[in-house]
C-alpha cells in the first residue's frame, strides 16, 4: 500500500533538503577557500647536550689501590693493628652518603664475641696522616667515625668524599682487647672484608 504525502509534508521535505544543500554549499565554499592561501612556519631551538655524571670512588693506600685492610699476622691479647687509607670521590657528582662495611670471609669468635673479640676504631682527619701505627699523627683534628666491633655497617658521617673530589683520610686501627683470653680465642683465624658504598645525591629540577 502506498501512502501518499500531503502538500504540507512535501513543502517540508523541501525545505529540509534546500537547507541540507546550503549548508554542503558553505563547507565546499570554504574548503575551496583553502587552495588559495597557505602560511606556514616553523622555529628550531639550539640543541641541547646532556651528559650524565659519573659517581666513583676509591679507597687508596699512597697512590695504589687498596687490596687489604690490614696485613695479616698472629694477635695476642692487648694487640693492635693500624692503617692509613684514603677514601676518594674521584668522579664528578656529589653523593648523598657513604657507608664503610667490614665482614668476615671467614668467620670465628674473634669476630663474632662483640665485646672481648676484635674490635675497629676509624678516625678521618681533613689532613693526610703522617708516620705509622700508633704513632701516626694528622695536622688537622681527627674525628672518630666509628668505633665498635670489626663487622659493622655505618654510615660516615660529615665525609669530606660527599663532594666530588673530596678525600677522607681515615686511619682503621683494629686491637684484640686484653679481655680476649681463655681456650675459644687460641689459635682462632678470620679473615676480613672492607668496602665502602657511596649513594648518588637526590635528583633535582633543572
Amino acid at each position: 500500500m502506498s501512502t501518499l504525502a500531503s502538500g504540507s509534508d512535501r513543502s517540508a521535505r523541501a525545505r529540509r533538503i534546500v537547507g541540507s544543500a546550503a549548508v554542503l554549499g558553505v563547507a565546499a565554499a570554504v574548503a575551496g577557500l583553502g587552495t588559495y592561501s597557505t602560511f606556514t612556519d616553523s622555529t628550531t631551538p639550539d640543541p641541547t647536550s646532556v651528559t650524565s655524571g659519573t659517581l666513583s670512588i676509591s679507597l687508596m693506600d699512597g697512590a695504589s689501590v687498596a687490596t687489604a685492610p690490614f696485613q695479616g699476622g698472629t694477635f695476642l691479647a692487648g694487640d693492635s693493628v693500624s692503617k692509613a687509607l684514603d677514601l676518594v670521590n674521584d668522579g664528578d657528582t656529589g653523593l648523598a652518603s657513604v657507608t664503610m662495611r667490614s665482614w668476615a670471609t671467614e668467620s670465628s669468635v674473634l669476630d663474632t664475641d662483640k665485646v672481648n673479640g676484635l674490635q675497629l676504631l676509624v678516625r678521618d682527619c681533613p689532613e693526610p696522616w703522617t708516620g705509622s701505627g700508633a704513632a701516626a699523627t694528622c695536622a688537622g683534628p681527627a674525628t672518630t667515625v666509628y668505633s665498635g666491633p670489626v663487622v659493622t655497617t655505618a654510615e660516615l658521617p660529615d665525609a669530606g668524599s660527599l663532594a666530588a673530589g673530596g678525600v677522607d683520610h681515615l686511619m682503621l686501627t683494629a686491637t684484640l682487647p686484653a679481655t680476649a683470653d681463655g681456650p675459644a680465642f687460641q689459635a682462632a683465624s678470620s679473615s676480613l672484608g672492607l668496602a665502602f658504598d657511596a649513594v648518588q645525591r637526590a635528583g633535582a629540577d633543572r
